[in-house]
């Protein structure tokens, strides 16, 4: 299958034409945003002050890097649980995020306000996270540094392999895989 290039940030028209089952090759900044991060990004929003970072247009991957070895951009660096993101979602994507990476189901509210803002959602191959570090070409915390590996960092990424799970039209590859599969 052939894999379909990506750059972010971007605007929503660049996603338009993803399916699910696409395979992505993903390049550019992405920012790294586990739990702790998304708890402090929307208690900002609640209190009506602005993220520490401008992510209109980015993707936000759920991961937090094990420390780096000597001489390392980055240590391993998979997917987390997208779920547990899943409260705050909705509220990123009106901000303008356009990506979400990570591994797992979403919810029905996420799978909407994709559709809304025209995001795609990403999966990245859980278990390979010393694999995924070797398409990183730089990394630098960029806010909530006192949460350590939770910590928002800014991602260089080029040639960073994913596979689109829900893509802005609706289409689930977690529902429309198993049907091709029984084909």
């Amino acid at each position: 299958m052939e894999r379909k290039n990506i750059a972010f940030p971007c605007a929503p028209e660049d996603l338009r034409d993803l399916r699910a089952g696409d395979m992505v090759s993903l390049s550019g900044v992405i920012y790294t945003a586990r739990d702790a991060a998304h708890k402090k990004m929307a208690e900002l929003l609640r209190r009506g002050e602005s993220l520490p970072v401008d992510l209109k247009g980015h993707a936000l991957y759920y991961a937090g890097p094990a420390p780096a070895r000597p001489g390392r951009i980055i240590g391993s660096i998979g997917p987390t649980t997208s779920g547990r993101m899943d409260p705050y979602t909705p509220a990123l994507l009106e901000q303008g995020v356009l990506g979400l990476i990570g591994k797992g189901r979403r919810s029905p509210e996420v799978r909407q306000a994709l559709m809304r803002h025209g995001a795609v959602y990403f999966g990245a191959t859980g278990g390979a996270a010393a694999l995924l570090c070797g398409a990183i070409r730089g990394a630098s915390v960029v806010a909530f540094e006192d949460l350590a590996t939770e910590a928002i960092r800014c991602l260089e990424v080029e040639d960073f392999p994913l596979v689109v799970l829900l893509d802005s039209h609706g289409g689930d590859l977690y529902e429309e895989g198993p049907k091709v599969y029984r084909k």
